[in-house]
């Protein structure tokens, strides 16, 4: 019985039972922690400008140092050190958090400064994970083991964030809430050192000569993202997909302002609400991927892209809370289409040779479009008074913007 759960040190088995437990306690630092930082700001009284800043500056910070990531692993000596080393950073980069909720109050600088600092760590480890995990995982399992993983983890993500809520919502009677998020940013970053333990567990199975291997420097690296995607077929899918995330991300940083500040909603409310997106996206993900195999990553993104475009206005008839819930299921499903049909479009398009330009170039391409719009966004809502006709402005804004952009998936059509 116990050995299903604790198979022998050294076997692939072991590796993943605890990769999986990782990916469960890194869901719980998400749902618990990086969910509430806008919120967070909020409470801090910084304001729905600040709020979204949260949600998309940190990324630009991210992907900008990911860019070092290659030759930080040769530094340290191989793709497991790496990632241990930039999950802990990421683990305790929720005590400044902490702090500022202990004492009740922050320097908008200050927030923004923690959390580059957790997005950095989070996102520079990405490539090594991804080739540590690639590794041990066969490929013969490798589809049905991620997709249950995957699952695991957006069930963990709901479950954390329905929770953080909950405590949030106690603490908010009390009138004690920065004690709650003071709560939460702990649990946060415990989670997160859960997930370190775990993942030290697992072993690095890389071949002698791949761990020797010079890593191009950064400008090699970004010479080599911008001529593939001028050379390669991969230009026209980054391309429409920056511009459809410069359009998404206009209003997307500023639900959270506007369900807490403008609705007035409570933590509750609030939790309900955005929780609906991360229960669909668990419970219609496996429905998704069948569908997408029948109908392919093309076709897939083509029609989570249509449906995505009106999304944003759809907040706008009702204030009430089954409406929106209705709106958030919509619009889970919707991502989690669009978000499958990214990934298999990038494996589809990008070759073995080209893959890791590509990623460079989609990473950065996608920040930079993520910060622009937010900002844009941001001013806007700024600019007309950040009353509830303003929040409606920069929606309707949003879904334009995404529909100008569709006539991009031409392009990807005749490049797939």
């Amino acid at each position: 019985m116990f050995s299903h759960w604790f198979p022998p040190r050294g076997s692939l088995r072991r590796d993943l039972v605890f990769s999986t437990a990782d990916a469960v306690a890194y869901s719980v630092m998400v749902g618990c922690g990086e969910t509430y930082l806008p919120a967070f700001a909020l409470a801090l009284g910084l304001g729905p400008l600040v709020a979204g800043m949260m949600a998309s500056l940190p990324i630009l910070v991210g992907a900008t140092l990911q860019l070092f990531a290659p030759l930080a692993i040769a530094r340290v000596g191989g793709n497991r050190r790496w990632v241990m080393l930039t999950t802990i950073v990421q683990g305790f980069s929720f005590i400044p958090f902490v702090i500022w909720a202990v004492h009740g109050h922050a320097e908008a600088w200050q927030l923004l400064l923690a959390a580059s600092v957790y997005w950095a760590a989070g996102m520079a480890g990405v490539p090594a994970w991804t080739a540590w995990t690639a590794g041990f995982v066969p490929l013969r399992i490798r589809t049905g083991y991620f997709a249950q993983r995957n699952r695991l983890a957006q069930l963990a993500v709901f479950a954390a964030f329905v929770l953080a809520g909950l405590v949030l919502q106690a603490e908010d009677t009390r009138d004690a809430t920065l004690t709650g998020f003071a709560v939460l940013f702990a649990v946060a970053g415990v989670a997160r050192l859960v997930s370190t333990a775990c993942l030290s567990v697992c072993q690095e199975r890389m071949r002698p000569r791949e761990r020797s291997a010079e890593p191009p420097t950064v400008r090699r690296r970004l010479l080599a993202a911008v001529h593939d995607l001028q050379e390669g077929a991969a230009g026209p899918l980054v391309l429409f997909l920056c511009c459809f995330a410069f359009g998404s991300q206009f209003a997307a940083p500023y639900f959270t302002p506007y369900m807490l500040e403008a609705l007035e909603f409570s933590y509750w409310q609030y939790l309900v609400v955005f929780g609906a997106g991360f229960l669909v996206k668990a419970l219609l993900l496996p429905t998704i991927g069948r569908y997408g195999s029948r109908l392919g990553p093309w076709r897939l993104l083509a029609q989570a892209s249509v449906a995505i475009v009106p999304l944003a206005l759809l907040w706008l008839p009702s204030r009430a809370i089954g409406w929106l819930v209705m709106v958030q299921f919509v619009a889970g499903t919707c991502w989690a289409a669009y978000e499958l049909s990214v990934s298999l479009l990038l494996f589809q398009i990008a070759g073995d040779r080209d893959r890791s330009g590509i990623v460079t170039a989609y990473s950065l391409g996608i920040a930079v479009a993520t910060v622009g719009g937010a900002a844009c966004g941001g001013l806007l809502l700024r600019s007309l008074g950040e009353t509830p006709q303003a929040y409606a402005a920069v929606f309707a804004a949003s879904s334009l913007l995404r529909a100008i952009a569709l006539p991009l998936l031409r392009r990807i059509e005749r490049a797939a």
